[in-house]
């Protein structure tokens, strides 16, 4: 048996429901957990990329990347056939883009890089993409920006190692990665939705990485209900309002009801 699969506690589902119920403004934080469930692979869990190959972790490390153009070459094949271009969202991220259309979701902070909220349906305006998005690419010189897709062309045309066309520099994702800063606009983001809202709900993240992890102590600390919904235990789910274990899919559209 998976992590997941064990069947859900309908006991645990109505206290979250009950707590959210009554509540007129939720932040959500998401993690890789969200996504699983529409194919995409976590990093960390016990069956996570990185989990079964930690050698992939270079190529999310901004060190090995700009310096290794074989890092480089490997990342745009991975790219080429990455599950995330062609995914598509689930239940869990439907729950959340109903939860806006309430008028009740203050932000939502995604831990996610696959854009699957924003194509879900969630105003790009409530969405915090944390780690940045695979759906643009960057150029690690200039600062360039654009659309995926363009660079993908050129690597189906036979460039390997696409390079910047205004400066030619090192071209990457739009992710951060290891080793680089996340934007400072948006950890405030993310802090100010942990202080205003009623309540927080962590949904597939194992509230691991810091520093958006620091957003439960932050609700806590602020008074704010603390919801958890993930496939494992969490380092916060002694000190949540309530924990509920087992697929963001299935769970969030139950905890969530608006009916």
């Amino acid at each position: 048996m998976f992590p997941g699969d064990e069947p859900i506690d309908a006991t645990a589902v109505a206290f979250a429901w009950g707590v959210l119920e009554s509540a007129s403004s939720v932040a959500v934080l998401s993690g890789a957990g969200i996504s699983t469930d529409s194919g995409i692979p976590d990093f960390r869990g016990p069956n996570g990329v990185w989990t079964r190959n930690p050698a992939a972790e270079k190529r999310s490390t901004i060190e090995h990347y700009v310096t290794d153009p074989e890092v480089r070459r490997e990342a745009w094949q991975i790219r080429l056939h990455s599950d995330m271009f062609s995914a598509t969202p689930n239940d869990g991220h439907r729950a959340l883009v109903e939860l806006e259309r309430s008028g009740r979701l203050h932000t939502l902070v995604t831990q996610n890089i696959d854009g699957l909220h924003v194509i879900a349906g969630n105003s790009p305006d409530k969405v915090v993409e944390i780690h940045g998005t695979v759906h643009r690419w960057e150029c690690v010189d200039c600062g360039a920006r654009g659309p995926m897709d363009e660079a993908l062309d050129r690597v189906r045309a036979g460039e390997d190692d696409p390079r910047c066309l205004l400066c030619g520099g090192i071209v990457k994702s739009a992710t951060i990665m290891f080793g680089q800063s996340l934007v400072a606009a948006d950890l405030m983001r993310a802090e100010l939705a942990a202080t205003e809202a009623d309540v927080l709900v962590a949904v597939g993240t194992s509230l691991s990485v810091y520093p958006i992890a620091a957003m439960v102590p932050i609700a806590l600390e602020s008074g704010l209900a603390v919801v958890i919904v993930n496939a494992e235990p969490t380092p916060f789910d002694d000190r949540a309002t309530a924990v509920v274990r087992g697929s963001a899919s299935m769970v969030l559209p139950a905890i969530l009801a608006l009916g």
